[in-house]
């Protein structure tokens, strides 16, 4: 048996050595401008799990390829990617030659996307951004139309938030711990530097994670990794910013082992698209790689992006007709220049440091740190005992008159008055801003010099360390194996930062909305009463959330002739704490110190099947059961105030499945993809103030300023997509890609109410009860359920092009308020009857969900590059787009609002037929153009 072994392991050493000497399959790729050989581009045999890389030459090789008619793909970041039928014969090397790859003009259009897909219009303290750029940079036709074409829509694959997608740098999972969702500006400006990405669909096994159902996005910082040279760009656009200039430098790696790559940008505007928005971003990124030998190499990064951009407000369908769907409430006039009140203020830099370790030529372990610190703020204004400076204060629009009740009979009579209302309306159209210089006065006149007015920002500091090891094995020749584990543990400290006294001398640290005569104090802070702060001092509320979070996987594929599966598990733990800084007046019990632990521990199952029918024709199948734990802003019910935990919390379970049918020929590439996923018991928590909530005698007024809590929320998301490409000749492209989906609320969820109006010394948790909210059959907001697309490309032979495509988005839904829809709208609480009018059928007209106006949207897109110098290969070109084209005015969200939250309320709301209280939206951009200069050497 001995000699067997001994004998066995000489054959199998000359065979390779002998495949080695003898290429079964080799190449040479040159950049089609500069005829310069590219390095580490990736050939791939499809269909099989064999790949091989380009040498510093651009030769690639394969030594052992099956028999027969095959698929060749050649594919580099940057590039075109090419597509070869080729056969293979025994005993015979196939010499493809010279594989011209031409540069990628969808690389030039993910710089012009950026700018839609970085303008949050959030208004919490996570900073996360809500957009479709999960999958901006894939190849796949439709999820191109996805990011390009429809995410100016705010389109989501599958109708997906992106806290079901994982994000990565080198491995390193970037979605925050607070709400789940990855923070695009720590990164943003850095477009060059973070072009090397790898993508996976749904639950399609990934190198790097266990994932979740939407997909996952690996961007490589590799400072070897990176094509060699040096690219300068300046850009202009009329979106969130009007330019961008932006410088990158990469080395490669020289003969001592080492490469660099530096990348610096800044990106500014006066004022956006949206009137008051400015904008100024500042983008640093350098890399750093040391090789050691064949085995062991260090790479170092480390990226900073400061960012600073005033915020557009979201506005009623009476604010939008008086002031245009460019309004924005948030600004006004000082000392001739206009100051946002709602700026967002990003800086939290990144420092990585990886070690990849090549164990066998079979197998790699790749090992990474990071330490991210920084500080995310949203500003606003506070008042006290003052007039709410809000331009859209609703005691400011003419609907406030029109609607107005006179209630000193005891019984509500609308009594419009219509002088007033028109006054309103005149004040508004003509001012109709923040009146800084009134609160200036306003301060400088008050007693003792205390501001009435303050400019002030919810703050987040946070400081968090990562690290994860991810095994890559090849097992045998049809098994290979993925296996990983995670760490993040974080502190992020939350409070309320002063700013700016707007010409007073200080501020008094106190709640003056306290109900004193229940026994609630003003005292923000009881441990220090009587507080007066100045600039710069935290007041309102101060706390530290902590996180610990672990999780590892294990994935195994595997590849044969006819078929491929792969199986896939994992495992995570999540621990989470809130520790109160203050002893707040409200809660006087149960808001200072530690809350205690919270644990979850979860579990995920994956596996999926493709089926060769042939070379070119493919059926995929991919499933997953998984529980994912409850992210930190959802585990506590009112974390600003106290130490609460969310009633019925638990963490969520979530069923994905999808089935597609491909085709890929060097000519025609097509997927038919049909998808069902099921997130079921997920946890939503909303703030806000609301009317006609409760009973005098219980919370003391009808009225509060509340936590909302939802809890048991189950969803259904079925649809399917369509995305095709098809080469009609050497220099046409035609692309369609479709998209129909079903996203709805599948059950009536369980909703409580957290009334601070109710808190007393003996009542540390004021929650209520409101029964089911009746979701079922809803659809869920924000996004179009259908989208389609249609676009032709014409690149000609001397490196210039043009594209257009036109895209249909339909089937976009209001976001429904979930009080609204519980008993308590249409049952006095008092009597236990309905109220007068509330039928079953006058609810169900009023409460039924307002759908979206469909629209069509045409974008242009062209290019030109030019060799500038042949010794030194340099090349300097433009990129330039248009979207909507035709000046389109469409909605991409909206809310109800939930203050007026009875029928009767309702109804006093509705009867001049103007709304004060209507639901506000979100507005598209209209028409917007890119133009982008650059040149390579």
């Amino acid at each position: 048996m001995k000699k067997f072994v001994i004998c066995t392991l000489f054959v199998m050493q000359a065979v390779f050595a002998f495949a080695q000497q003898n290429p079964l399959l080799k190449g040479k790729v040159v950049d089609s401008k500069t005829q310069r050989p590219l390095q580490n581009v990736v050939a791939t045999i499809q269909n099989t799990n064999q790949s091989a890389l380009t040498n510093f030459d651009g030769v690639f090789a394969f030594s052992a390829v099956a028999e027969g008619n095959q698929m060749l793909q050649i594919s580099s970041t940057g590039y075109s990617t090419q597509t070869f039928a080729v056969e293979i014969k025994k005993g015979e090397t196939l010499d493809l030659g010279v594989v011209v790859l031409e540069e990628d003009i969808t690389s030039e259009q993910q710089l012009a996307l950026v700018t839609i897909t970085e303008n949050d219009l959030g208004d919490d303290n996570s900073g996360s951004e809500s957009t479709s750029g999960l999958l901006q940079a894939s190849r796949d036709a439709y999820q191109q139309a996805a990011a390009f074409n429809w995410g100016q829509a705010r389109f989501r694959i599958r109708g997906l938030d992106n806290e079901y997608g994982t994000t990565m740098i080198n491995g390193i999972v970037m979605n925050k711990l607070y709400d789940g969702r990855p923070q695009w500006s720590n990164w943003g400006g850095l477009n060059d530097a973070t072009r090397n990405q790898e993508f996976t669909m749904g639950t399609a096994p990934s190198d790097y994670t266990f994932g979740n159902i939407l997909g996952t996005q690996e961007i490589n910082t590799r400072a070897s990794h990176y094509r060699p040279g040096n690219r300068v760009s300046f850009s202009g656009t009329n979106t969130n910013y009007s330019w961008r200039v932006m410088g990158t430098h990469a080395s490669g790696m020289n003969a001592k082992g080492w490469a660099f790559v530096v990348s610096a940008s800044r990106r500014w505007a006066e004022e956006g698209y949206f009137e008051g928005t400015d904008y100024g971003a500042n983008s640093i990124f350098a890399s750093v790689e040391k090789k050691f030998n064949d085995k062991h190499s260090l790479n170092f990064t480390s990226i900073y992006a400061q960012n600073s951009r005033g915020k557009s407000s979201p506005n009623t369908k009476e604010v939008t007709d008086l002031k245009g769907i460019e309004y924005n409430s948030y600004w006004g006039w000082q000392d001739g220049k206009k100051r946002n009140s709602r700026d967002k203020d990003i800086e939290e830099p990144i420092m990585m440091l990886g070690h990849y370790w090549k164990l066998t030529p079979k197998s790699t372990l790749n090992t990474n740190v990071a330490f991210q610190t920084g500080s995310i703020g949203n500003s606003r204004l506070d008042f006290q005992q003052g007039n709410n400076p809000d331009p859209t204060y609703y005691r400011n629009l003419p609907s406030y008159y029109l609607n107005y009740h006179d209630t000193s009979s005891g019984t509500p009579v609308w009594t419009p008055n219509y002088f007033q209302a028109q006054l309103a309306e005149d004040n508004f159209k003509n001012n109709g801003q923040i009146d800084w210089e009134a609160m200036y006065a306003a301060n400088q006149a008050t007693v003792n010099g205390n501001s009435a007015y303050v400019l002030y920002e919810d703050r987040t500091d946070d400081t968090q360390i990562s690290a994860n090891s991810i095994l890559t094995a090849e097992l045998s020749d049809n098994i290979s194996m993925n296996a990983g584990v995670n760490f993040r543990k974080l502190k992020s400290h939350n409070y309320q930062n002063l700013l700016d006294l707007l010409g007073g001398d200080y501020f008094i640290d106190k709640d003056f909305f306290a109900n004193t005569a229940i026994g609630q104090s003003q005292d923000s802070d009881l441990n220090n009463p009587n507080r007066v702060v100045g600039e710069g001092d935290t007041y309102g509320y101060n706390y530290n959330l902590f996180a610990t979070v672990f999780d590892g996987f294990a994935q195994f594929k595997f590849n044969y002739k006819k078929f491929d599966f792969y199986l896939g598990q994992s495992f995570s733990r999540s621990e989470y704490k809130r520790e109160g800084l203050y002893r707040n007046g409200l809660y006087a019990k149960n808001s200072y110190g530690d809350s205690g632990n919270i644990v979850f521990e979860n579990f995920g199952f994956k596996g999926g099947l493709t089926y060769k029918i042939t070379g070119n024709h493919l059926l995929n199948f991919n499933g997953a059961y998984l529980t994912k734990a409850p992210t930190l802003r959802n585990t506590f019910a009112n974390a600003r105030m106290n130490n609460n935990i969310t009633p019925d919390l638990d963490s969520e379970r979530i069923f994905s499945a999808d089935a597609s049918y491909v085709v890929r020929t060097p000519k025609f590439k097509g997927r038919l993809t049909g998808f069902i996923s099921k997130i079921q018991n997920s946890t939503e928590l909303s703030f806000y103030y609301g009317e006609g909530l409760f009973d005098a005698e219980d919370g003391g007024d009808t009225d509060s300023f509340i936590s909302e809590i939802v809890t048991g929320m189950d969803k259904r998301n079925i649809g399917a997509e369509l995305g095709m490409e098809y080469q009609i000749t050497s220099t046409i492209k035609a692309t369609a890609a479709a998209s129909y989906g079903q996203y709805i609320y599948t059950n009536n969820p369980n909703l409580k109410v957290n009334n601070d109006g109710a808190a007393t010394p003996t009542n540390d948790s004021p929650i209520e009860d409101f029964g089911k909210t009746y979701l079922k059959g809803y659809r869920q907001p924000g996004m179009p359920q259908q989208a389609y697309s249609f676009g032709l490309e014409y690149r000609d032979p001397h490196f210039w092009w043009v594209g257009a495509n036109v895209n249909y988005l339909a089937d976009s839904y209001l976001d429904v308020s979930n009080i609204l829809r519980t008993d308590n709208f249409a049952i006095d609480g008092t009597t236990g009857i309905s109220y007068p009018g509330a039928t079953e059928e006058s609810v169900r007209e009023l409460l039924k969900q307002e759908k979206f106006a469909d629209f069509t949207l045409v974008n242009l897109t062209g290019g030109k590059s030019w060799m500038i110098n042949t010794k030194t290969r340099s090349t300097v070109g433009f990129f330039a787009s248009v979207n909507n084209v035709f000046d389109i005015t469409y909605k991409t969200g909206g809310f109800e609002q939930s203050r007026k939250a009875n029928y009767l309320e309702m109804q006093q709301d509705l009867v001049s037929g103007t709304r004060g209280f209507g639901p506000k939206y979100f507005y598209g951009y209209g028409r917007t153009f890119f133009v982008n200069f650059y040149i390579n050497f």
